[in-house]
């Protein structure tokens, strides 16, 4: 494969410290290891990693570990299909499941598995399309015109899903083909006492002893899928100072936007976003502390919004750190001053990024406007109400001209999501909706005609009871009949959520299209920007995380802390002693079951270890090999200090956090008596 555009459009602010980096799998830093390490990477050692990795899917990873395709990823990750799978009789959370033989395996309707097949760099074709004399607007349809066409020419020859992903803040264009698995069923997973031992006061910090995992499977035409390319078992895991590797789907990084960018960031998005985190988090507690079954039902979404919340107070305070920006603006000012000085015609490349941060000023008159309209208003139904009644304007138009989530390439997606008979719990719809409301009103004003619309001269808890009450979406087959009768059944159609999502999509998508055309202007600046950087720098650096699959290395080690060290890895000593020390209390407790069989278990089995691997948001359930490729940890989470990779790498205390295989071995032989699934990995 070309790496051309790769080559040509490289745009970190900094050449990357020895183990830096989220690397593209077409571009492998195999020379760094070499020096740094002594290990080659061959393609054939990159293959067999890149076909074994699954990404789950809108937010994990995982990896085959066996050739008949069960997939080990984090119980966090499957938390919220297990919820869906529970009832208030079989709280499957709370609990855990395990399938004794095939036929218990539980089908999980609405989790889609993809695994990267290949990748084509589709750059020169995409730029093509693209006068550079068009208004950004009109660029921004030609773009997206071009990418459906690619796309959709791709799935039609090849029946593989295909995405085009932008690189390097719109400066590369890959295709990446995917093998889509939508028949997978839950075949293990623990209690979720073990599972996230520690609950929220653990989470980001380390020492930890979490039992984060879970197992899954995909199945083709009814039986469980051949994956001959699988992560084989290494209960012995990695030793201190051994290279690992981690490969897995990293959600997104924000290392090579500009300063304008970043104090946006810092002054507008993450202060708005954490205050959101803190008051969901509030009300979402509040409810579920009047009923056992508000507790069970709201559950994932407080995990969720607690993990949101320190990871936005994180970031936010690496924004704050006056170190970190300032060193920001001084690597911004020295490249503009080469830029300045260059004689090759590199300064119009300086220009970039006055029109980047004039862009950004723009796109903040009407971000919270865009995002409370675009929001979904606390509520899934609303989202799927907006989603049908686009998808029947949408379809009306040629694939290219679409919004990008409704052409035919993700139609696939689309739809698996949309028909999932997933369970609706209309109370905390209701809740969240209700508080939504709320904010839309602090923030718009409540004399704003679109709010006053809105509410329709309603409380906005009144109004959210109506709307979530009224509403038929909960019913899969409502929104068959809707979707497939198109723009008739749409316009006729008297359910109180679509008629919402009718009245505010003409302002909504106005405000979309006014922020994909600075979206554009943007990209095109970071094109001029990344140009001009590989002409004066080369080719040394890798793109932003995009939940694309990605490679990283590092080496297994603990940190120092308040002046003392932290142990590269803890044991079931630890987590016995942590739970009696905090008497036992939530979330530090053990189940009756662990309790009752602990004593099986070795104190020094290992539980949780640290790596110095580059990781952010969305590698959660990525496998950690190996020289020889075996499986030997699974990463669950960062600490503290590693939160801050969002923005720049942190590799004196910042660690990439794992399970230990040999505490899935040893609690799946001695706690859950899950023989089939052992038996299973260890042949």
């Amino acid at each position: 494969m070309m790496f051309r555009a790769v080559c040509l459009l490289l745009c970190s602010i900094h050449a990357a410290p020895s183990e830096e980096g989220m690397w593209l799998f077409t571009h492998p830093p195999v020379a760094r290891v070499r020096e740094a390490h002594g290990f080659e990477i061959t393609p054939e050692w990159l293959e067999r990693l890149q076909k074994s990795s699954v990404r789950l899917g809108s937010g994990g990873s995982g990896a085959f570990v066996s050739p008949n395709g069960l997939v080990l990823t984090n119980h966090h990750v499957g938390a919220g299909i297990i919820e869906r799978l529970s009832t208030p009789e079989r709280d499957l959370l709370r609990n855990g499941f395990y399938a004794a033989t095939a036929d218990d395996e539980l089908p999980c309707p609405d989790l889609e598995l993809n695994v990267l097949v290949n990748i084509e760099d589709v750059t020169a074709r995409v730029n093509g399309a693209v006068d550079p004399g068009l208004p950004p607007g009109e660029a921004a349809a030609a773009r997206r015109a071009v990418i459906a066409l690619i796309e959709r020419t791709s799935t039609n020859e090849t029946g593989l899903r295909s995405n085009v992903v932008t690189l390097y803040q719109g400066g590369a264009y890959h295709l990446y083909r995917y093998q889509r698995f939508t028949d997978v069923r839950l075949v293990f997973a623990p209690d979720a006492r073990a599972a996230a031992f520690g609950g929220d006061p653990d989470n980001f910090d380390y020492p930890r002893y979490c039992l984060d995992y879970a197992f899954f499977r995909a199945y083709e035409h009814g039986e469980p899928a051949k994956t001959p390319h699988f992560l084989k078992w290494n209960a012995a895991g990695a030793a201190e100072g051994e290279l690992v590797f981690v490969a897995g789907h990293p959600g997104r990084t924000n290392r090579s936007i500009t300063l304008a960018q970043l104090e946006d960031l810092r002054d507008h998005s993450l202060p708005d976003s954490l205050a959101q985190s803190l008051r969901s988090e509030a009300i979402l507690r509040a409810w579920a502390d009047r009923d056992i079954e508000n507790a069970r039902r709201a559950k994932n979404s407080i995990i969720g919004t607690q993990n949101g919340r320190k990871a936005h107070m994180a970031r936010l305070n690496g924004l704050l750190d006056a170190r970190l920006m300032a060193g920001r603006t001084q690597a911004e000012a020295d490249f503009r001053s080469r830029l300045a000085a260059d004689d090759d015609g590199l300064r119009a490349a300086d220009a970039a990024f006055d029109r980047i941060a004039e862009a950004v000023a723009e796109a903040r008159t009407f971000a919270m406007r865009q995002r409370i309209l675009e929001g979904g208003f606390g509520t899934g139904l609303f989202g799927t109400a907006r989603a049908l009644v686009r998808a029947a304007e949408e379809s009306a138009k040629p694939d290219g001209e679409r919004l990008p989530e409704f052409q035919d390439s993700r139609r696939p997606s689309l739809e698996l999501g949309l028909f999932s008979p997933r369970p609706v719990y209309k109370d905390l719809e209701t809740l969240r909706m209700a508080d939504a409301l709320m904010v839309m009103c602090d923030k718009l004003g409540a004399t704003d005609p679109t709010v006053i619309l809105i509410l329709g001269g309603k409380s906005p808890h009144d109004r959210a009871a109506e709307l979530v009450s009224g509403t038929h979406l909960d019913d899969p087959a409502a929104r068959r009949g809707l979707y497939d009768g198109g723009t008739e059944a749409v316009d006729s159609s008297d359910d109180p959520m679509i008629l919402l999502a009718k009245l505010v999509d003409a302002e909504a998508r106005a405000l979309r299209k006014r922020s994909d055309a600075l979206a554009e202007s943007i990209a095109q600046a970071h094109q001029q920007i990344a140009a001009a950087r590989f002409t004066l720098d080369g080719d040394s650096n890798y793109p932003d995380a995009t939940f694309t699959l990605r490679l990283s290395y590092g080496l297994v080690n603990g940190y120092e802390e308040s002046g003392g060290p932290v142990p590269f890895q803890t044991t079931m000593r630890g987590m016995a002693a942590r739970h009696e020390s905090q008497g036992g209390t939530p979330p530090f407790d053990l189940s009756p079951e662990w309790l009752a069989r602990a004593d099986r278990l070795d104190p020094d089995l290992p539980v949780n270890f640290v790596s110095t691997n580059d990781i952010t948001g969305g590698n959660s359930g990525s496998p950690v090999v190996n020289r020889a490729g075996e499986l030997v940890g699974l990463i669950f989470d960062t600490n503290s200090h590693g939160l801050v990779s969002d923005f720049a790498y942190s590799g004196e205390r910042g660690r990439a956090i794992s399970v230990h295989p040999a505490a899935i071995i040893g609690t799946m032989d001695r706690i859950y008596g899950a023989t089939r699934v052992l038996e299973e990995l260890s042949r």
